[in-house]
């Protein structure tokens, strides 16, 4: 496990990176705390699935309609 300030990271950034990709977990430290950790972004193999929510969700018939209260909030005529 690799720990560097801040200081470090700046100056040695393309290093710390690419001892991520690699696998090796990095932290960068502020005041001598871990603070952040560096890993890398995988992409995933699977395509993303849509429809998981079908039939689970219901829009109300009123959801576009400003209630009047709030319109007169914001300085507005209601509708």
């Amino acid at each position: 496990m690799e720990i560097a300030n801040i200081h470090e990271a700046k100056t040695q950034l393309s290093k710390l990176v690419e001892r991520a990709l690699e696998g090796e977990e990095v932290i960068i430290a502020r005041a001598g705390k871990p603070a952040v950790r560096l890993v890398p972004i995988r992409e995933s193999d699977k395509p993303r699935r849509g429809g998981q929510w079908k039939g689970r969700v219901r829009i109300a018939e009123d959801f576009n309609d400003l209630p009047e209260d709030i319109a007169r909030s914001f300085g507005m005529e209601p509708a």
